[in-house]
């Protein structure tokens, strides 16, 4: 059987589909269980006015898409087990309300609710003045702007191949006359009944001239994953912490408090160690063992890794981040310095690949640690009590 290809959005050609559902009635050459859906809607009132969401639902495993914000993850569920975390911004937000120059550049936050979202494409990390590279884009937000940058192009493929695949694509453009021009093309695909996805992006310059990029994927989660006593497992050549204030939680880094007032946010940085597929796997697990949140990273493509710990209070957003990245989120001088900003000459590209998969019961918890336990007695792990100027 051939796969079909419905478009939602094409600029080039004013293709715009505002609402509708694919399921079983409407696609039963693709699979007749009934319990699959694809429904995309466009969400009305307040900041989330004007936002395109797409709901893909494999029949176990349901996620929300935004083509709105870059093609990110805004929140999930496994059989009924909810996946993202409770952000004080409680709706999906049209990049039409966030002002990423505002409160000295950390506008960005001001829509940051999403399970997934990507930080970058021309740079991530904390906003200040960078007197390198084009003077047009001197001046860096947080995490730049591919997260409030709307999808041009959306399309749902439905390929019956190996019990049914569901693939959601879209492209985004980042760029400006005068400055850099880079063009993100993202693929989601998820089989039916399966408790993962994928998702595999391609950067591209498509302009003229030379352009630096970064790329970061703040994946983020809360409970039931998050807890008091929940752990953190990541096989890992070398490690240290971002700044003075993660350095101080250094012997319990692998580890989480509860929601906890005043708390400050802490970061530690990765080399991480890969499988013999090349990839590296990022585990949050709950307190007991039996769930867990698991993060598979290509090492070839995403080569840094960053966990982000901010267990404040829940009401102020209790969360923790599994970053892969092709780079750290410092400051891009800082990390130009270091040799971490891609240069992409005319027509030149780089491709990510990472995939989530959501472990509900404790042998398939154990069966990964197990995996980790391994990799990481390939060779001795090297911890840095304090920052190193490898790392930041």
């Amino acid at each position: 059987m051939k796969s079909t290809t419905v478009l939602f959005t094409d600029v080039s050609s004013q293709t715009w589909i505002e609402e509708t559902l694919l399921n079983a009635e409407t696609h039963s050459d693709f699979s007749r269980d009934p319990g699959w859906f694809i429904q995309k809607q466009q969400l009305h009132g307040g900041t989330s006015e004007g936002v395109d969401l797409i709901t893909v639902n494999n029949g176990a495993l349901s996620l929300s898409i935004v083509p709105t914000r870059g093609m990110g993850v805004w929140k999930g569920d496994f059989q009924g087990t909810p996946l993202g975390w409770e952000s004080p911004v409680k709706s999906p937000v049209n990049p039409a309300y966030v002002n990423l120059s505002e409160r000295g550049g950390l506008g960005w936050l001001s829509g940051f609710n999403e399970l997934i979202c990507r930080c970058g494409l021309i740079s991530n990390g904390p906003p200040g003045r960078d007197p390198s590279g084009n003077p047009l884009e001197s001046d860096l937000t947080l995490h730049g702007r591919i997260a409030n940058t709307p999808a041009h192009f959306v399309s749902v493929t439905l390929d019956p191949e190996d019990g049914g695949w569901i693939r959601i694509t879209g492209r985004v453009g980042e760029g400006m006359l005068f400055g850099s021009q880079l063009l993100l093309e993202s693929t989601l695909e998820t089989q039916l009944g399966s408790n993962k996805f994928r998702i595999r992006d391609r950067v591209t310059n498509p302009g003229a001239d030379n352009v630096e990029s970064e790329l970061l994927y703040h994946i983020n989660v809360g409970a039931p994953f998050l807890e008091e006593g929940a752990q953190f497992s990541l096989p890992f050549a070398e490690m240290a912490p971002r700044d003075p204030r993660a350095a101080e939680g250094i012997k319990e880094f692998k580890t989480y408090l509860g929601p906890t007032s005043g708390y400050a946010e802490q970061a530690y940085y990765f080399e991480p160690v890969a499988d013999e597929n090349g990839f590296s796997p990022a585990l949050l697990t709950n307190r007991r063992g039996g769930m867990g949140f698991l993060v598979d990273f290509k090492k070839s493509t995403l080569p840094c890794f960053t966990l982000w710990k901010n267990t404040q209070p829940e009401a102020s957003g209790y969360v923790t981040g599994l970053e892969p990245g092709i780079n750290f989120p410092n400051f891009r001088a800082d990390e130009r310095e270091r040799g971490r900003v891609k240069n992409l000459d005319p027509g030149d590209s780089y491709e990510t690949e990472f995939e989530v998969s959501i472990l509900n019961n404790s042998n398939s918890v154990d069966a990964v640690r197990q995996k980790i336990t391994k990799l990481t007695e390939q060779a001795p792990a090297v911890i840095h009590s304090a920052p190193h100027s490898r790392f930041s």
